[in-house]
């Protein structure tokens, strides 16, 4: 793991390196060093505005007994979204713009929540998926289901599949 880790890091500095090379080659080395400290203050900006509004959800929510759930959540990516911006590269730059900003947010949280329950063993993913396959009818009339009582619950009849097996 730490080995793919180091690997990873050093891949993207080396993609960081080769884009500020290309947009320097394409708007001069002095505007891409003025460029790379604006997008640099404009992070500490951000981090700064959206930072504070987290910390304020998060404390609102300790005060008031509630779950921090995703508060906790949009706190984390305030925090790694202000990281990138403060370090020099653009494509970090960009990931962390995406991590800052308030519409953008839930897309990264579903693309890294996505990431993370792909990489769970199967019994430990999410909800249980179940196909329904009816093998015979229910006696007596169907009930509508608005109509449903107390005396007379409502019945689906289905079976469990699971598309992977368990590990």
């Amino acid at each position: 793991m730490g080995r793919r880790v180091r690997t990873a890091a050093g891949v993207l500095a080396l993609v960081e390196l080769v884009v500020f090379v290309l947009v320097a080659n394409w708007i001069g080395v002095g505007a891409t060093i003025l460029l790379t400290l604006a997008t640099s203050a404009l992070g500490l900006l951000l981090l700064g505005r959206q930072g504070t509004r987290a910390l304020t959800e998060l404390r609102a929510r300790a005060q008031e007994r509630r779950p921090a759930g995703r508060a906790l959540g949009d706190a984390g990516l305030v925090a790694v979204g202000g990281l990138l911006m403060l370090l020099p590269g653009f494509l970090g730059d960009l990931v962390g713009l995406l991590c800052l900003l308030p519409p953008t947010r839930p897309l990264v949280r579903g693309l890294l929540a996505r990431l993370f329950v792909s990489r769970l063993p199967a019994h430990l993913r999410g909800p249980v998926h179940v196909r329904s396959a009816r093998a015979e009818s229910v006696p007596g009339p169907a009930p509508h289901p608005s109509s449903s009582s107390p005396d007379r619950p409502l019945v689906i009849e289905g079976e469990v599949v699971r598309d992977d097996p368990p590990r």
